[in-house]
């Protein structure tokens, strides 16, 4: 017959508490002395009941094996500071680089806005110069993609339709163009230069 799961609360009833702690009680004694045999390990355990009567297992004098953990808890706590201080000297030096590239990317924010650009060389000004046209370019790469991606939409949605042309027989071109940038686009809406020149 299989025992259903024991609930882990205080057994109320005292003689069943008693009884259980018993049980219990040896099983972990043997596990104890099993587990110092099998795996040739030092092994100290301790247990104290609710009348406070005490129960003690050790592979050798219990007192050998308190002052051995004493001995490895104590090199546990000396071994942390120095591991403690070298962690914060490790986050003090990271800590340090980041606020230095901080600082230069700052630097160099400030003069690409045209600030502070009396204490810069030559070089650093054709530095400068080179890096702005860079970055134009890329832009204007962009813009070019975006608009050419726009018109491809547009002709797709208008594909199949038939154009309509205006009272003087000229194609409708719209012509899209951005503010802020150098970059224009015409996109003619109508029939194709090859169907235009065929028609009578």
């Amino acid at each position: 017959m299989v025992r259903g799961k024991t609930e882990m609360r205080r057994i109320e009833n005292a003689t069943s508490r008693q009884v259980t702690f018993s049980k219990r009680r040896n099983g972990l004694l043997k596990k104890a002395f099993e587990l110092s045999v099998l795996c040739d390990a030092q092994v100290g355990l301790i247990i104290f009941s609710a009348r406070d009567k005490l129960y003690e297992f050790s592979t050798s004098s219990m007192q050998e094996i308190i002052e051995h953990y004493q001995r490895h808890t104590k090199d546990i706590q000396c071994e942390n500071p120095a591991m403690e201080q070298n962690n914060m000297h490790n986050l003090k030096h990271n800590t340090s680089s980041l606020m230095k590239k901080i600082e230069l990317l700052e630097k160099s924010k400030r003069k690409l806005l045209g600030e502070s650009l009396e204490s810069c060389s030559l070089e650093e000004l054709q530095q400068m110069e080179h890096q702005l046209e860079r970055s134009i370019n890329i832009i204007r790469a962009r813009k070019v993609k975006d608009l050419s991606s726009e018109n491809v939409m547009l002709l797709e949605k208008c594909g199949g339709l038939e154009m309509q042309q205006t009272s003087g027989g000229e194609d409708v071109s719209i012509v899209i163009s951005s503010e802020k940038s150098d970059v224009e686009t015409e996109l003619f809406i109508g029939l194709p230069e090859s169907c235009r020149t065929k028609r009578p």
